[in-house]
């Protein structure tokens, strides 16, 4: 695949995930207006706790990536990445991220 077509798919399934958050989950929590039982009803049973925390965690992951890389490699715009994390979601998040970091020059690099 193509460094653009990479780009341009990383970029694609965030914003697939983007587009069913706004459209599936951003509905009900906005009628009840419970943010926090929104967030507490991913931890109803043991399986959605584990999938939860692991999207939670990947979430603090990508979250001190970025910060981290902002720094080394001066990524343009990863900051915009920060608050995706929480609303939409990682997917979205990492996706962006992603398609930003492939345009910046790696570390070391001439421009």
């Amino acid at each position: 695949m193509s460094g653009v077509a990479f780009r341009y798919v990383v970029l694609g399934v965030g914003l697939v995930f983007a587009a069913f958050f706004f459209a599936y989950v951003l509905p009900p929590v906005l009628a009840d207006g419970d943010i926090v039982g929104a967030f507490a009803a991913g931890f109803v049973n043991p399986f959605a706790s584990g999938y939860s925390l692991d999207t939670i965690l990947c979430g603090v992951i990508l979250a001190i990536w970025i910060v981290h890389e902002q720094r080394s490699r001066k990524t343009h715009y990863a900051w915009a990445c920060l608050p995706l994390i929480i609303a939409p979601g990682v997917a979205t998040a990492f996706g962006l991220y992603l398609f930003l970091r492939s345009r910046t020059v790696p570390a070391g690099a001439s421009s």
